[in-house]
């Protein structure tokens, strides 16, 4: 079975992110740090970007695969994977703009989570039902 749809969020999240890290790079130039943060606010800021991009997105990736391997409707794949990309934007944008509550961390940390627990939900009835969902 092909991953079609998994794979286009897969590279759309590679994009990500390598911008991510991109943005970790430039900081620790510029500002001349080549471990940790350096007591730098906004390089902290940009490290915790990327960190906590690579913490949710793998498992919001492999929960996409499986559910998309048995047979999860296309438009709700669909619908996953571009809540995700969205909320992990808002996330990264949220934090480069304050380390403290902002609208881009909250509704990014909560629409990660909510389409983890839904394709969790939808893998686990697929599993115990043993009916393909679509």
């Amino acid at each position: 079975m092909s991953l079609t749809i998994t794979a286009l969020y897969a590279s759309l999240a590679g994009l990500l992110l390598l911008f991510l890290s991109f943005r970790v790079v430039r900081w620790r130039r510029k500002l001349s740090v080549g471990l940790g943060d350096g007591g730098q606010e906004s390089l902290l800021r940009a490290q915790r970007a990327q960190a906590n991009f690579t913490e949710y997105v793998p498992i919001a990736l492999i929960l996409l695969a499986a559910a998309e391997s048995q047979g999860l409707a296309g438009w709700l794949l669909q619908t996953a994977g571009a809540i995700l990309m969205l909320a992990r934007l808002l996330h990264a944008w949220g934090l480069s703009q304050s380390s403290g509550r902002s609208f881009g961390r909250y509704w990014g940390t909560l629409l990660t989570w909510v389409v983890i627990l839904a394709l969790s939900l939808a893998n686990i009835f697929a599993i115990i039902s043993g009916a393909v969902v679509g």
